[in-house]
């Protein structure tokens, strides 16, 4: 893990404008169901809804970038409000690159949340590098966090309080209500 004193992980977090997260073994245990046709089920974490909201409300952005492409994630996104979705990612980085210059937020603005190799690359090149407790251990050595929760089980929740706490939802005028539908 990449060691940052206390004051300087949470002068970072302050200074965030884009939250970007993986799906699977973030956003949810990893695990893989299938129904009997074949269809693809994923199992989200109804605080980390809450908690992304929370961090919408402040004014941060959140992207999702995964190298899946199941329809269950399209569905959680929109029900959250989340508006940029990147399904069939394998160039995690330059996606993100590309949404960073569309929004004309600098990378090292940017949390990244990721638990695989595929995150890795992203990861090295943002200002907050973050990782799930359950995460790869090349993961965790790139990570200036690690969850105290496992990846599903409430470790997006655990960041996204971190970036509100950090943040004030104060100046935002157009902030979201953190208690709609998740």
């Amino acid at each position: 893990m990449t060691v940052l004193s206390q004051a300087e992980f949470e002068a970072r977090l302050a200074q965030v404008q884009l939250l970007a997260l993986d799906v699977d073994g973030v956003l949810t245990d990893g695990g893989l169901y299938y129904t009997e046709t074949g269809e693809e089920l994923k199992k989200f974490n109804v605080k980390d809804g809450l908690g992304i909201q929370r961090s919408m409300s402040c004014g941060v952005q959140v992207a999702i970038f995964s190298a899946g492409s199941s329809s269950a994630t399209l569905h959680r996104a929109k029900r959250l409000g989340i508006q940029h979705v990147y399904l069939r990612v394998l160039d995690k980085l330059a996606a993100l690159k590309q949404l960073c210059e569309t929004l004309q937020i600098p990378l090292d603005r940017v949390a990244y949340i990721g638990d695989d190799l595929v995150d890795i690359p992203a990861m090295q090149n943002v200002g907050v590098p973050i990782t799930v407790a359950d995460a790869m251990p090349e993961n965790q050595a790139v990570a200036v966090y690690i969850t105290h929760k496992a990846g599903g089980q409430g470790a997006v929740r655990e960041i996204c309080d971190l970036i509100a706490k950090h943040h004030s939802s104060t100046d935002h005028a157009d902030a979201r209500s953190p208690y709609q539908s998740i």
